[in-house]
């Protein structure tokens, strides 16, 4: 790959009024950010959950502050990149105009990246999925093709935000959010199709990064980018080499976040997370804390100190390694490849975060809640709209927002539909909207 070609400035879905100049495309960027900053999905974060149920009387992080937070660090671990390569060659901006951008684009697609997660955390992602392979969507495998199939039963948040930032919504115009290819591709952690997917073995095809419905439009972007195709049955791409950014970002920033949550709830103490991050920081730093009297200020602190260090070690690592990154052959997150003994102590936090935090009551508890409310919604949603005889489907399709509608008879098209309105909620949303119709509460009337 070639970075003269992995950065375009070219808007999805308004390819004719493209300006190849330099000089208009170095602000192209920094629009994308603007452009998903001020958007309806993004905004819907603010009430989505991270890990912890919202809201409560103590403050935690929600998708929204999570998504800034990581474009805070891709931002930076885009810059040091560049920084880096022009110490070791001045003349870079000639040869690549686009160079000095890959900040912007490395935080417009961290703002993006968790566009397509349904409410509840990914236990909201595993509920959508859970209806088709246990709940009563079994019985449609047979009206839909085994890719299809297999994007239902194994619903990707991944996937969803290339289709949110992608499809033509139905009064939203043909661009969408029209943002460029490249802070497109820069979400794509996993460039492949879903019956691809869940190869833990090669780090393109963990997951999967679109749904069928949206294979030729990644396959548009990947041909402008020249990114290069591992295999045509299933469909795998080599990723875009800002991807490893993005996640960079995203994995240090909720590792080291998710402790900070756990102490304001009283989930660890603080003598815990100081043992855990007080390794990722500097010897002095015993010494900085004994002058801080604040619990919070403590621990501010000490994720300040450990964020700067995981910053430096991934950005070296992606210079490091550069030139297996662009050939695509380099098969691993940058947080698993980082120098001792850091590479141990996030190991440490891993499962120390499975252990106390990620099977704490509460963060349970919403997981089987989104369970229910994901999959009542979805039994009651997804019928109707399939056959839309009766008096009471015909009242729930009528809840439907016209954007997600679509004029397509195609079962898979229109069980998309109801993915796209229900996948979009936020979790009070979701909650009030299943009390409704199952009859748990009443609407009144405002």
């Amino acid at each position: 790959m070639n970075w003269d070609k992995l950065l375009s400035a070219k808007r999805w879905g308004s390819e004719n009024k493209y300006n190849q100049s330099p000089t208009e495309a170095r602000s192209q960027f920094q629009r994308d950010y603007d452009r998903i900053i001020f958007s309806s999905p993004f905004r819907r974060l603010q009430n989505k959950t991270q890990v912890f149920p919202l809201p409560g009387s103590v403050f935690v992080h929600n998708r929204l502050t999570h998504s800034l937070e990581v474009a805070s660090v891709g931002k930076s671990l885009g810059r040091i990149h560049y920084n880096k390569l022009k110490a070791a060659d001045p003349d870079i901006d000639n040869k690549y105009p686009l160079l000095s951008e890959i900040g912007d684009i490395v935080a417009a697609a961290c703002l993006a990246h968790d566009l397509g997660n349904p409410a509840f955390g990914h236990s909201g992602e595993s509920a959508i999925s859970h209806y088709f392979t246990e709940g009563s969507g079994k019985v449609y495998q047979q009206q839909v093709s085994e890719q299809q199939w297999q994007d239902l039963i194994n619903f990707e948040g991944n996937a969803n935000a290339l289709r949110i930032l992608t499809h033509p919504y139905g009064g939203k115009g043909n661009g969408s959010f029209a943002l460029t290819y490249s802070t497109i591709a820069a979400i794509a952690k996993y460039p492949c199709a879903s019956l691809a997917g869940h190869n833990k073995q090669n780090i393109f095809t963990k997951k999967y990064g679109f749904f069928e419905s949206e294979q030729q439009s990644f396959i548009k972007i990947a041909d402008e980018l020249e990114l290069p195709k591992v295999q045509d049955e299933p469909l795998v791409y080599k990723r875009h080499p800002l991807v490893y950014l993005v996640e960079a970002a995203d994995d240090i920033c909720y590792n080291i976040i998710d402790l900070e949550d756990a102490l304001r709830l009283k989930i660890l103490s603080y003598a815990e997370v100081e043992e855990l991050l007080l390794p990722l920081c500097d010897e002095k730093m015993p010494q900085r804390l004994a002058n801080i009297e604040d619990v919070e200020a403590k621990v501010g602190f000490l994720r300040a100190m450990a964020i700067s260090t995981l910053v430096t070690q991934c950005s070296e690592l992606f210079y490091r390694e550069e030139a297996a990154i662009l050939d695509g052959t380099f098969n691993a997150a940058l947080i698993d490849r980082i120098d001792e003994p850091y590479r141990s102590v996030m190991e440490k936090i891993g499962q120390v975060s499975v252990k106390k935090i990620y099977n704490y009551q509460s963060v349970v508890q919403i997981e089987i809640a989104g369970y229910k409310v994901m999959g009542g919604l979805l039994e009651d949603f997804i019928p109707a709209y399939l056959k839309n005889q009766s008096k009471y489907h015909k009242k729930l399709v009528e809840l439907v927002p016209k954007q997600f509608l679509t004029t397509s008879d195609d079962p898979y098209t229109k069980i998309q539909s109801i993915l796209d309105f229900v996948s979009g909620m936020t979790d009070l949303y979701a909650v009030e909207l299943f009390r409704k119709i199952t009859g748990i509460s009443f609407p009144s009337i405002s």
